[in-house]
């Protein structure tokens, strides 16, 4: 027994070394990976469309000796890099995609690069460079200690409303992984042991009859009027839904001229809800006001789910682990220039301080949607976030899009690169955290089967 006690010791401080190590390594290597992440930004290509991202990411992975396996399910931004052999499977995700509409200069007021362009107003420039970091850096330290099982990077393309991870998912890209660990950008450090919304997404199509609307407008049958019956049925569908739901919608066709009868209109409609099978129900619900909207203004409605995002399920093993890894790194501080830029951005929150604290694990449930929730459900997976954006600045505003380009959001990226390559050391080095992992992910899922309701054979689609 103290033998066994002895080699525990022994093996845990050996561990303790490697990690002091490989944080040195990484401080002298980050500036790297901040280009990267500028690169990423100044690219700044929406989903389904990262063709420079992904090949910056993929050129870096292979260098590094990476196996390449790219066009994952279909998507030619879609790619995995594998390292090493045997158990335990370790995956660490990255994303790369912007958001349309959203470019922005590292700027204190709203100063686009370019007008109407896109911007990484989600920070996945650096989300995406964040986790090569943290894979290149641990596939050294595996290869330095001959250190035995897989390593896997996973470059994921338009988590910002098309899916991919779950196209990655469906072309079993995530069959053989033991425990999968993610990261988000936010304005605070803190492991995530919440959850999200779930969310569908669809288009409804409403066909009618066109005619004069003056001449002849008892022989038209208007497509706008279905869709608007179907609004307002929603509007009142409102009061009657559990907390925490959300829909909204635009309008993305009403016809061609207002002296035309239209014979065509489209509503782009996204709903949420903390739960799945809660949102399922409410979704035959929005359909009956579809439904109703035709029936009440004789026109036919056709409705195509177009995303659709499960909510993410906590690990509580994994949660802890990186907690406790993200402790260790701890915050950062910012330079005298970094606070002034913080100090001008409209929107900030009252204390700019959290950036240099370690939250507690957030518990409540997040009011944002993203496909790694898919993931969640079909490998244990655990995911944290840090302050990349500057206290109280939001994510999908031009404020986080400068953050994302600045000082600060490199700073934050390190957090997490650090953040995860500790945490994958630990999962190669000590099976008891994978099979907690494993444990936590059976618990928390008994009683839910995960089925995606993209339809089977609707292929990738880009925005």
């Amino acid at each position: 027994m103290l033998r066994i006690l002895l080699l525990l010791l022994t093996t845990l401080a050996l561990r303790a070394d490697d990690k002091a190590d490989l944080l040195r390594n990484m401080d002298t290597g980050a500036a790297h990976y901040g280009d990267v992440s500028r690169q990423i930004w100044n690219f700044a290509e929406t989903g389904f469309k990262e063709t420079k991202s992904a090949a910056l990411l993929r050129s870096e992975l292979k260098a590094a000796g990476f196996t390449l396996a790219e066009n994952v399910g279909g998507m030619p931004t879609a790619f995995t890099a594998t390292w090493g052999h045997g158990q335990p499977v370790i995956g660490i995700m990255g994303e790369y995609d912007a958001l349309p509409g959203l470019s922005q200069d590292v700027a204190t007021e709203r100063k686009p690069l370019a007008a109407g362009a896109p911007g990484h107003a989600c920070g996945h420039n650096l989300l995406g460079a964040a986790s090569l970091f943290a894979a290149i850096e641990v596939r050294r330290w595996m290869e330095r200690n001959k250190i035995p099982g897989t390593l896997r990077y996973y470059g994921t393309p338009a988590e910002e409303g098309g899916g991919g991870k779950i196209y990655m998912i469906r072309a079993g890209a995530f069959k053989d992984v033991d425990v999968v660990l993610t990261w988000h950008p936010a304005d605070n450090n803190a492991s995530n042991l919440g959850s999200s919304l779930a969310m569908i997404s669809g288009a409804f199509r409403f066909y009618g009859k066109a005619s004069h609307a003056a001449i002849a407008p008892e022989k038209g049958r208007s497509a706008l009027d279905g869709l608007m019956i179907m609004t307002t049925a929603v509007e009142f569908l409102r009061e009657h839904t559990p907390d925490f739901t959300r829909i909204h919608y635009v309008v993305t066709n009403g016809g061609a001229a207002s002296n035309i009868v239209p014979e065509y209109a489209e509503l782009q409609l996204t709903a949420r809800n903390p739960s799945m099978p809660v949102l399922d129900d409410i979704w035959e619900r929005i359909q009956k006001c579809a439904q109703a909207g035709a029936l009440a203004s004789e026109t036919r409605m056709e409705m195509e789910v177009s995303s659709s995002y499960w909510n993410e399920l906590p690990n509580d093993a994994l949660g802890a682990l990186l907690d406790r890894n993200l402790r260790r790194v701890g915050g950062f501080t910012y330079s005298p220039e970094e606070q002034a830029f913080a100090e001008k951005l409209p929107g900030i929150a009252a204390d700019l301080s959290s950036h240099e604290q370690i939250q507690p694990p957030m518990r409540e449930t997040g009011l944002a949607s993203s496909d790694a929730g898919d993931v969640s459900w079909v490998v244990p997976t655990g995911t944290f976030g840090t302050a990349t954006f500057v206290p109280g600045i939001q994510p999908h505003t031009w404020q986080a899009a400068a953050c994302a380009g600045s000082g600060i959001g490199r700073k934050g990226m390190v957090v997490a690169a650090k953040t995860l390559a500790l945490s994958a050391m630990d999962l190669f080095t000590d099976p008891a955290q994978v099979a907690a992992a494993k444990a936590s992910f059976e618990k928390r899922r008994a009683g839910y089967q995960y089925l995606s309701h993209i339809p089977a054979n609707k292929a990738p689609i880009a925005h």
